[in-house]
């Protein structure tokens, strides 16, 4: 059992909901919101330096949590793909809810892992697969 699995129950559906019309930017890359908004429903495009890097449209997702972990701005601009319910609390809650800080990490885990997955790919794609780590 995964320790983010072990904080499923974190729930924040009591949370205030924001909409984003087609096109409204969510979160504008070098904004510093203080906020961490939870996809309730839609899609969204994340872009980083002018590169669409994901499209996300997964219930529970997470936006503006390294920004809140780093103490930095947001990395990424995330847009609208569609309208678009968001879940919003501040990003203090990760420092006094440990459900929800599992929670984030749970997702940030997932995401390194993928981002992991794809570098590994593209590097025995290129031939430098045959690398080992001491």
């Amino acid at each position: 059992m995964s320790v983010a699995s072990s904080y499923a129950d974190f729930d924040y559906s009591h949370l205030p909901v924001r909409i984003y019309n087609s096109g409204e930017v969510v979160l504008a890359a070098g904004s510093s919101t203080g906020q961490l908004l939870f996809l309730k429903e839609g899609s969204v495009a994340v872009v980083m330096r002018g590169i669409q890097i994901a499209i996300v449209n997964e219930p529970g997702a997470v936006f503006g949590e390294l920004s809140a972990l780093l103490d930095l701005p947001h990395s990424a601009e995330v847009c609208a793909l569609e309208p678009s319910e968001f879940y919003v609390a501040n990003a203090s809650l990760i420092g006094h809810n440990a459900a929800a800080l599992f929670y984030v990490a749970g997702i940030l885990a997932r995401r390194l892992h993928g981002a992991n997955e794809g570098l590994r790919a593209l590097l025995q794609s290129r031939g430098a697969g045959n690398t080992r780590s001491a």
